[in-house]
């Protein structure tokens, strides 16, 4: 599947989040979106998603706007994945898994819709936590149900919004390497708004560097976290090392406000 969006702009209020972005997500690609606080990674990730309408720009799945397309057929196309769920959810780990095949369902749930939860729960290793309470497990789990809900949907493109934050660095690796499996494996494409870099450099095939709602470059890992790029975008003097064709960031000190 081809995501473009073409000239996307969004304002809270009078405060411009995001001016004219322009870019395109290839197939069977992980597009790492980094960037300071407050730069527009979230507000990106949504407005692409139309959780938020942008007031300015086009977004396109294999050439059709989202704006004609119901939420049916984008999540047909689009997988989301916040970084935490404020609304409770008062069902299992199964059936939050489930929400996903809602794109895909009849009147019911078939065997395929509940073998594809089943696998999708193995392969994150959540399985043990089927018949769980979704609100009674560590928020690191919940996000690994989060992750397999948008899985289970079988999306041609995954939204991922700091998919790491709640997890430690064992299942960062962990959903990290599943997500990099799937799109060498299943073809998927996959964007994620994340803050470490070292996570961004080590699994993405692309690195969009936002910094005050505007793209500040975009290429592959090494030609985008360099000293000077960092320095300028975050306030922070590091030594960027190499190893294994990947950029490895080591701060050094903060410049301060």
């Amino acid at each position: 599947m081809r995501l473009q969006i073409k000239d996307l702009v969004f304002s809270y209020g009078s405060a411009r989040i995001l001016d004219h972005i322009t870019m395109e997500l290839g197939s069977s690609e992980v597009l790492g979106i980094v960037g300071p606080n407050g730069a527009g990674k979230s507000t990106f990730i949504r407005c692409i998603d139309r959780i938020l309408v942008p007031e300015h720009g086009t977004v396109l799945l294999d050439g059709q706007d989202l704006e004609t397309m119901d939420r049916m057929e984008i999540a047909k196309g689009i997988g989301y994945v916040p970084q935490s769920v404020s609304t409770v959810f008062p069902a299992t780990v199964f059936d939050t898994v489930l929400m996903g095949r809602r794109p895909h369902l009849g009147w019911r749930s078939s065997e395929e819709d509940i073998d594809r939860v089943l696998e999708v729960l193995t392969m994150l290793k959540i399985k043990h936590l089927a018949m769980r309470d979704f609100n009674e497990i560590s928020g690191g789990q919940q996000q690994k149900v989060l992750i397999a809900r948008a899985l289970a949907q079988d999306s041609g493109i995954v939204l991922l919004d700091e998919p790491t934050s709640n997890l430690d660095i064992k299942h960062q690796l962990e959903v990290m390497e599943i997500m990099r499996e799937l799109v060498s494996k299943k073809g998927i494409s996959v964007m994620m708004a994340i803050h470490d870099l070292n996570l961004a450099a080590r699994y993405s095939d692309r690195i969009i560097m936002l910094n005050g709602g505007s793209i500040r470059d975009v290429g592959d890992p090494v030609s985008v976290l360099t000293a000077d790029n960092i320095q300028s975008v975050y306030g922070v003097e590091v030594i960027v090392k190499h190893e294994a064709d990947k950029p490895y960031i080591i701060p050094i000190r903060s410049f301060g406000d």
